[in-house]
């Protein structure tokens, strides 16, 4: 039986927790753990010796028992009473002339705790709204303000690939992603591709960053002068899946051509420049000598 398994709640929040009874779960059922001045129900998404490592040595939370009937008919009351307690809260912010957007509203299984989610561009007096909504719900009150990104992971959407928001399925924590990535990759800096549903830059642009370091290292710098039969051009734009890049000429022309011919013609052109460097540095040569010379024969 699995000592330790990683269990998620609603909004995509996950946690470890111990299994000191050693109950018998599986990937995908539901368990109800110990919370925060009371008890919570999830899910197990995780278990295995990779959980093991992940959790460490931290003093851990753990599993009470598994949901039964009655506990799951309380799940589902819960899940309406977080819808109308969104629409109450909404109602109250407006009333308060709050600038906050309200996101979702989370109820602890036990109901000893009601966690309303919001997020806003500045920082929010709500002292009075959560004493009208503890006087309304008789229960401990949580606002809690959060961005942009952790408003899409909690909602959960479909990203531009087709699949689910990567935050919403295996991203634990979000890194920082800068218009850097998507030059290195050679992609256009347009806003409206290169943002998803939370309205900042993809986290997809870390992905293949790596790669893309990795392999541009194998081609010369855009705007590189390469000498082609057709004349001199300009290295515009780089195919790294194709391996090919392509030249503009003087004309406004363009031809691709594959990087072992680049190369070569690189190469070409690098020991032409060396033939030429010796020629010029034989001549000088020479002339030297010839300078020399009557400067000894005025000695004699």
């Amino acid at each position: 039986m699995a000592k330790i398994l990683e269990i998620e709640f609603k909004g995509s929040r996950k946690a470890f927790y111990a299994n000191p009874q050693d109950f018998p779960f599986n990937v995908g059922d539901l368990v109800i753990v110990q919370a925060d001045k009371g008890k919570d129900l999830g899910r197990v998404v995780n278990m295995g010796s990779l959980v093991d490592q992940r959790a460490g040595h931290q003093q851990l939370l753990e599993i009470v028992r598994k949901p039964g009937r009655e506990d799951l008919e309380q799940v589902n009351e819960n899940h309406q009473l977080e819808q109308d307690a969104f629409m109450d809260c909404r109602k109250r912010i407006e009333e308060h002339g709050l600038d906050m957007k309200l996101v979702d509203v989370e109820y602890q299984f036990d109901r000893n705790k009601i966690t309303f989610y919001f997020t806003s561009d500045a920082r929010v007096d709500f002292r009075e709204l959560v004493r009208d909504l503890a006087s309304r719900y008789r229960t401990r009150i949580e606002l809690r303000q959060i961005g942009v990104r952790d408003e899409a992971k909690r909602i959960g959407g479909v990203g531009v690939c087709g699949r689910r928001l990567c935050c919403t399925t295996f991203l634990r924590e979000f890194a920082p992603v800068v218009t850097q990535y998507a030059k290195e990759q050679n992609l256009a800096l347009n806003p409206t591709k290169l943002s998803g549903v939370c309205g900042r830059l993809i986290c997809c642009l870390r992905y293949e960053r790596d790669f893309y370091r990795e392999v541009i290292k194998r081609f010369p710098e855009t705007e590189t002068v390469v000498k082609t039969s057709k004349g001199k051009g300009l290295l515009k734009k780089i195919d790294v899946f194709q391996e090919k890049v392509v030249i503009e000429y003087a004309n406004q022309e363009e031809e691709r051509i594959g990087l072992d011919e680049l190369n070569t013609l690189l190469s070409a052109s690098k020991t032409k420049k060396k033939k030429k460097k010796k020629k010029t540095g034989k001549g000088k040569k020479r002339e030297g000598h010839q300078q020399d010379e009557p400067q000894k024969d005025s000695g004699h």
